[in-house]
């Protein structure tokens, strides 16, 4: 089972959580504002966060920033705000998975589920000591980390994770669906939630959609990574 963290002021939401979770075999902390988040994942190791939006010290966006600027602990995010727009800058600040309240307690375990199945493969890929080289890129799933033609990329988890998924199948075009099984670990999802971090990892690789070179998406079909083709001298 898994080491949670609650991050909830409501104190019927966060009872139910803790009830839930700890019924479900978790082990569960809690906490009211994001102040006391931050100092619990400082200090102690969870494997997945739960974090609501509406807290009284500082809103959960800023917050999620904050975290991800000392963990790569999973985060979930618990938010009754159903903008996509606001949902897609959350999955741009490093969330993992968002859940619209409300929400029923089988979903939540299905999406804690989800988000361990894919810490565990990552954890089991990172045994494999292997530099994955495809054109100038350099990827180190041990240490994971990545370069591009020597310097190093600052890739958030997922944009890792994506990154590598697809380096280690050069010129394979990738169906949607299995990006999200098995990158996301999710057997269904939004093609929006891929195309912002495909869209991120594009910036950081310096190239665009309209002018790409090493991610290629091929419309209906999925996306390919693959060197840059080398132009021919006069």
């Amino acid at each position: 089972m898994a080491s949670v963290l609650v991050v909830e002021d409501d104190q019927f939401v966060r009872s139910a959580l803790i009830r839930h979770l700890t019924d479900a075999g978790h082990t569960v902390r809690s906490v009211g504002t994001a102040l006391e988040a931050l100092r619990e994942v400082a200090h102690l190791s969870f494997d997945v966060v739960i974090l609501d939006l509406g807290l009284p010290d500082l809103d959960g966006s800023e917050a999620l920033k904050m975290l991800r600027g000392i963990t790569d602990v999973p985060v979930i995010i618990a938010t009754a705000r159903d903008d996509e727009t606001e949902i897609v800058r959350l999955l741009n600040a490093g969330a993992d998975d968002y859940l619209t309240k409300p929400f029923s307690v089988e979903h939540l375990s299905a999406r804690i589920a989800a988000v361990l199945r894919r810490s565990r493969a990552v954890a089991t890929d990172a045994a494999s000591p292997t530099v994955i080289r495809v054109g100038g890129l350099a990827i180190d799933p041990l240490r994971r980390h990545a370069e591009l033609d020597g310097m190093r990329l600052d890739l958030t988890r997922r944009e890792f994770d994506l990154l590598a998924f697809l380096a280690g199948r050069p010129g394979v075009v990738v169906p949607r669906r299995e990006l999200l099984a098995e990158v996301w670990q999710q057997s269904y999802g939004d093609d929006q939630t891929i195309d912002v971090h495909l869209s991120w990892l594009r910036r950081k690789l310096g190239e665009t959609a309209a002018r790409p070179r090493y991610l290629h998406t091929l419309r209906g079909v999925g996306v390919k990574l693959e060197p840059p083709r080398t132009e021919p001298s006069a």
